[in-house]
């Protein structure tokens, strides 16, 4: 049995050539088509050199497993998560790494409805079924779709591929599809695009995916007489990741938004991960906006037009958005944090929106996933319908809710640290939470406390009402705790 070790708890990441190649891609495939039964597939890569490569494996492991494959070519993963409910197809498999280094890739699963794959609903299935099949017919079925010719693991690396198209294409069985266009018409479905006025917004893609759906929406616009001006910064996809990977939550990758936002004193600034189902968002003065906030607005923004309905939020800081849910007269409804757990819970709770801290946004009416393009769209309307800035928006939230982010820290044992710190503030503490690691409330300030599912490190968000010298003072309290 062929051992693979690239499966995580909700996808696929591995590093290149040690833990995922074509060869890996081709038993994926055959085992996702084998394991669910299904019998049309839709696929897409990202940005990366590999990404292609390892999509066509796929395909070919895909279609001896039973399947139709539609490809959608280079896209994000929202772009898969859409053209999985929308063509009405049995599953979809984004193949990305997202934000991770440049030696990794890995794969984005779900089911027909856009249903998440998880390891307790088929991922530990098909994993299983990849592993059992025989080395020698998978390498027989690998040569035969790349007409006896392999490529070196230099040329793979470097985006070279064994698998030929046409071979595919021969078998009846692939086909290369779209759904841009349908896709970009959805997500102006959210706003009402007659409420934007006049706005400069520098968008950066990272030389990631996020490129092509720009100049989809910029064109829409333009057709609709749409008064938005986009300023792009490496917007061209390159796989080589000239400017750095695609990761806007390091610090370090958010200059070049910041002063291209001051420099052509635009609205707000939007940056995306490599297969942007995150952005992160700038205001007007290049400032970055940490996603808790965003929350917030967005929460506001459906609630203004769903009254009454139930947000979804994570609970390792939640002040501000249980406020503004509460105030606008809606129910907020707290999840354990994840992809997986936080589109079960709206699914159950018929949610219209949820958001996570880490810029994950999911949305009801986009089958219950998350995207990177819906939430920049709400923010910008929500600037023309309030006429006021963004900095405005969220600086007195800040104020409110002040917090301190999410600090990392690297620990010998994550359960005896977490434990250590329950037993220090457990006797003043008003409220103990474990809907996720652990949460405390202590009236005027809170914690959360997580460990990491894949590394030796813990998490900490520490949030007050109204008082940031109490937040920061609590937040050193904790580091030298956690640390000592």
């Amino acid at each position: 049995m062929t051992k693979i070790t690239c499966f995580k708890a909700y996808d696929i990441r591995g590093e290149l050539l040690t833990q995922l190649n074509e060869n890996v891609a081709y038993r994926v495939g055959r085992a996702f088509a084998e394991y669910l039964n299904a019998k049309s597939v839709v696929l897409g890569s990202d940005a990366r050199l590999t990404s292609r490569p390892l999509k066509l494996a796929l395909a070919a492991g895909l279609i001896d497993g039973g399947a139709k494959v539609s490809d959608i070519g280079d896209a994000g993963t929202e772009e898969i998560y859409f053209a999985t409910k929308h063509l009405g197809v049995d599953g979809g498999i984004e193949v990305t790494a997202s934000h991770n280094p440049i030696d990794y890739n890995g794969m984005k699963m779900v089911k027909a409805g856009s249903v998440p794959i998880s390891g307790d609903t088929g991922l530990k299935g098909i994993k299983a079924l990849a592993e059992s099949y025989d080395e020698s017919i998978v390498i027989e079925q690998l040569l035969h779709y790349s007409a006896l010719k392999q490529v070196s693991d230099e040329e793979f690396l470097q985006g070279a591929h064994s698998i030929k198209e046409l071979l595919l294409l021969e078998t009846k069985a692939y086909e290369r599809t779209s759904c841009v266009n349908d896709y970009v018409l959805h997500l102006n479905e959210y706003i009402d695009i007659k409420k934007l006025t006049p706005l400069k917004l520098v968008v950066n893609s990272g030389n990631g995916s996020a490129g092509h759906i720009v100049d989809a929406i910029e064109l829409f616009f333009k057709h609709q007489s749409v008064p938005v001006e986009f300023i792009k910064v490496h917007h061209q996809a390159d796989g080589t990741f000239p400017n750095g990977i695609p990761n806007p939550l390091l610090p370090d990758n958010r200059a070049d938004t910041a002063k291209m936002v001051i420099k052509h004193s635009a609205d707000m600034g939007i940056a995306w991960d490599g297969d942007f189902d995150r952005c992160f968002l700038f205001d007007e003065n290049g400032d970055f906006i940490e996603g808790y906030y965003i929350v917030g607005l967005l929460a506001q923004a459906f609630l203004d037009k769903n009254k009454g309905a139930k947000i979804i939020y994570d609970p390792r800081v939640f002040w501000n958005t249980e406020d503004i849910v509460s105030k606008a007269g809606g129910k907020p409804i707290k999840s354990k944090t994840g992809h997986a757990f936080i589109k079960e819970r709206m699914r159950k709770e018929d949610a219209v929106y949820g958001g996570e801290m880490s810029a994950h946004h999911y949305f009801r009416d986009f089958a219950y996933c998350d995207s990177g393009m819906i939430p920049w769209l709400l923010v910008a309307e929500l600037l023309c319908t309030s006429k006021k800035s963004l900095s405005s928006m969220v600086k007195e939230r800040i104020a409110q809710f002040p917090s301190s982010g999410e600090i990392n820290y690297k620990v010998s044992d994550a359960g005896q640290t977490i434990k250590k710190i329950m037993q220090h503030y457990e006797a003043s503490a008003q409220v103990l939470d474990k809907t996720d690691g652990v949460g405390m409330e202590f009236g005027s300030w809170r914690f959360n406390l997580r460990s990491s599912n894949t590394e030796p490190v813990i998490r900490l968000n520490v949030e007050s009402r109204g008082d940031i010298s109490l937040m920061q003072e609590k937040t050193a309290e904790l580091s030298a705790l956690i640390t000592e």
